[in-house]
């Protein structure tokens, strides 16, 4: 690297929002170098081998890639339509068991509806009133359906200022189905009367379209879009960590690393989150009451997993997600009593073929707080301890032994597993206290917990899960945000569209 030169824009961090970022101003003729801290790319989209198997790190399962939908249209600009998908079933992509019941969610808005009517006959125009009002939401974004923007877009405030529960219980009054409805919370970590229905009825409508999962590993999306950054004459940077964010008096200059010294731009994006962005700033051009604020804003609840090797040719495909609850009530599990753990999981098989028979492997997710493992968090990687592993294995005993229950004598078809903390994701992603979707957004308080893609610095932007909405579709459109800050917001939709016609 010459550190003589001078970058138009240097993005921190290589996640799904620092790649798109790149690949967005690489393409149009940006000079653009992407710094990232560990040895692999990507983020939420890394990957990893145990026990000779790939395992995904964040991203699961993605939707609306139909030919015409959102993302698919996203994915054929971003050149991804490379990347193998395998469907999920469209009659029950994802299954939601509630104190031993089990539902379905299904693709379509029809099918869906039909699908829940059969266990709430009674309720149908309730799920028909509940599919029209999602789709409201979801329609009215130009964003999300990559339409040029006319004026300032507005969502309905109703959308902001009510939280999912009371959403749910404004379109049916029957407490199992309001449960039902919100099943797949572990998607945004949704808080009771906190998380603002916009962000359930975007991704709920993002799912109902289609949902896929990735063949063999997501990381497939970040290794894409590093060959299309490099041929644009993008550079990507691996073990290169910034320790610092350089100014003048007036704008940023660059940044300092820790083995390649100071890289100079005329730009810089931050990726990572935004409280890690602050602690790497030391100017008076940000004042320390917005430090304060970042610092004090709540963050999502973390996770514990399991990876799961099966023995070979032992557990046939599990073709859809299985959310399960312990209890009929699904709100308050972010809260959860450890002497009780787990109330929830989410299991996932995943996807090392198209079509499989068999799995191969699986992960089970359950919430974690960081609080159970704040005893080791000056510890690192590989050196916490043997109580630290004691914890883990007690963890995992407890996840498996609630798995048994849904799916009877699986244990006995586990070749080897292992597993992650809070620790690990904190570790791993640069997320305060391992948080999984970053930044809590707050119906109570909309304007506050909204990190902007601008900072006071006039060159100095962010992007990632906090900029806009997580998910990937949530972060690829906050990536767009933060380049419209170069490039124009309806340009690049322009772009979008002419590469889907």
């Amino acid at each position: 690297m010459n550190n003589r030169h001078i970058y138009d824009v240097l993005i921190i961090g290589s996640g799904l929002g620092g790649l798109v970022c790149a690949y967005i101003l690489s393409k149009n003729g940006y000079k653009v170098a992407v710094l990232e801290k560990h040895t692999q790319i990507g983020g939420c989209l890394q990957t990893f081998k145990r026990f000779g198997v790939k395992f995904d790190t964040g991203m699961h399962y993605i939707g609306s890639m139909e030919e015409g939908q959102s993302l698919y249209k996203l994915f054929k600009y971003l050149g991804l339509l490379n990347v193998p998908l395998n469907k999920l079933d469209p009659n029950a992509y994802d299954i939601i068991s509630i104190a031993g019941e089990n539902y379905q969610y299904a693709m379509g808005k029809e099918n869906f509806i039909e699908t829940l009517a059969k266990a709430f006959p009674k309720r149908r125009n309730d799920l028909k009133t509940y599919m029209q009002r999602i789709s409201e939401v979801a329609g009215a974004s130009p964003l999300y359906n990559l339409r040029p923007i006319k004026g300032i877009p507005v969502i309905n405030p109703d959308y902001i200022k009510i939280s999912v529960n009371d959403f749910i219980a404004s379109v049916t009054s029957d407490e199992k189905l309001q449960n039902v409805l919100a099943g797949n919370l572990p998607l945004y970590a949704g808080i009771k009367d906190k998380t603002p229905t916009y962000i359930y009825a975007l991704i709920n409508a993002f799912y109902i379209q289609s949902a896929f999962r990735i063949i063999n590993g997501s990381d497939k999306i970040a290794h894409s879009l590093a060959e299309s950054i490099r041929s644009f004459g993008g550079e990507i940077y691996t073990s290169t960590e910034v320790t610092e964010i350089l100014f003048d008096n007036k704008k940023a200059t660059g940044v300092q690393t820790r083995k390649k010294g100071i890289i100079e731009a005329k730009n810089i994006i931050s990726n990572i989150h935004p409280e890690a962005t602050i602690n790497l700033i030391n100017t008076p051009l940000i004042r320390n009451v917005y430090k304060e604020r970042i610092r004090s804003l709540e963050n999502t609840i973390s996770n514990f997993t399991v990876y799961i090797k099966f023995k070979e040719n032992k557990v046939p495909y599990l073709n859809s997600n299985f959310y399960y609850y312990d209890n009929e009530n699904v709100w308050g599990i972010n809260d959860y009593d450890p002497s009780q753990y787990p109330q929830n999981y989410l299991f996932m098989h995943q996807c090392h073929v198209g079509n499989p028979t068999y799995a191969e492997s699986a992960e089970i997710i359950g919430y974690m707080k960081y609080d159970e493992v704040r005893k080791w968090e000056n510890t690192s990687i590989g050196r916490r301890g043997e109580d630290y592993k004691a914890f883990k294995e007690i963890k995992a005993q407890q996840l498996l032994q609630k798995l048994e229950k849904s799916f009877p004598n699986i244990l006995s078809d586990i070749e080897a597993y292992e597993t992650s903390t809070p620790l690990t994701y904190r570790d791993y992603t640069a997320t305060k206290e391992g948080t999984m979707y970053g930044i809590v957004r707050d119906k109570n308080f909309p304007v506050q917990t909204l990190v902007p893609q601008r900072t006071k610095v006039p060159n100095l932007f962010m992007t990632g899960q906090n900029i806009n909405s997580h998910g990937i579709l949530g972060v690829s459109i906050g990536a767009i945000i933060t380049c419209a800050e170069f490039l124009g917001v309806n340009y690049i939709i322009e772009q979008i569209q002419k590469a889907n016609q």
